[in-house]
């Protein structure tokens, strides 16, 4: 089983024909990601070469792109100033799921498409300034590598990008239902508990890694969560236990002030709420392996 993408999955590539979109795009090919086709006003009616001997078409729009090929999501590699007009056209696309793998976007602007996201219902964000999300051997919408791991019956839901492809790689031996990268941007669409809740909901996941970092009160309301909703064994990581305070580390949303959004805080209320921590990303996949 899987969240968010499976082997039904059918994806446009907002992005598509520049440098990283047909890069990426090429490796979800590769990878088995049914992807039918990108976006692109100004090729609108062109075809693409994304891999020797295969063409993709490349339509005006993303509303366009879903009444011909039937996609259902969409993945974006744009700039920052072009990210904003593309989600609200995914949005107005009425795309299930939207993947925003674009670093960099101004916080007003993630603000905007957020906003419109949760007024219009029907479209799930994930990022921005992602990883994306992988269902191995089913569906790679994003840049996650393919290769390190295989099916299996963890759910890893992660703020890092880096850390994520070290824990699946760490536990490639055990595989993953889906890995999500959710980012660290301070405004984000999918959160941990949203990927908590449906890993609890999904049959085929049997154990959850949560990794986390400082900054902000998200890993504690994750907590709460689990205390109260999830009944399968949470397995978590938090970065950052020796970053100077006030300093942003990697993500816009890492920054410690004062005391709150402390790693050593984090960790404490996660291990309230009965999740195993580790303290370092090797030691956290031996206590999946100890809690399976």
């Amino acid at each position: 089983m899987a969240i968010f993408v499976n082997e039904h999955s059918k994806v446009v590539v907002q992005g598509m024909t520049g440098a990283q979109g047909a890069q990426h795009t090429a490796r979800m090919l590769r990878a088995g990601t049914n992807v039918v086709g990108g976006v692109n006003a100004r090729k609108a009616g062109q075809t693409a070469e994304i891999l020797p001997g295969q063409r993709l078409p490349v339509f005006g729009s993303v509303k366009e792109a879903r009444a011909h090929t039937g996609a259902d999501v969409s993945v974006l590699f744009v700039p920052p100033r072009f990210a904003k007009d593309a989600v609200i056209e995914a949005i107005d696309a009425e795309m299930e799921l939207a993947v925003v793998i674009t670093e960099g976007i101004p916080v007003h602007d993630a603000a905007a498409f957020w906003a419109q996201a949760v007024a219009d219902g029907r479209t799930r964000i994930i990022g921005p300034n992602c990883p994306g999300v992988i269902s191995p051997g089913k569906s790679n919408v994003g840049i996650i590598p393919s290769d390190i791991t295989g099916s299996g019956p963890i759910g890893l839901v992660s703020k890092s990008g880096t850390l994520t492809y070290q824990l699946m790689y760490e536990l490639n031996d055990i595989g993953f239902t889906t890995a999500v990268g959710i980012g660290g941007d301070p405004i984000i669409g999918t959160t941990h508990i949203d990927c908590l809740a449906e890993f609890e909901r999904d049959p085929g996941t049997e154990v959850i890694v949560m990794i986390g970092e400082i900054g902000g009160d998200a890993e504690e309301r994750a907590a709460e969560f689990i205390r109260d909703n999830v009944s399968k064994p949470v397995v978590a990581y938090v970065a950052g236990f020796t970053a100077p305070e006030g300093k942003t580390m990697g993500h816009a949303g890492a920054i410690v002030s004062g005391s709150s959004g402390t790693a050593a805080a984090k960790k404490a209320a996660l291990e309230a709420a009965g999740v195993y921590v580790g303290k370092t990303p090797t030691e956290t996949a031996e206590l999946v392996r100890k809690v399976r």
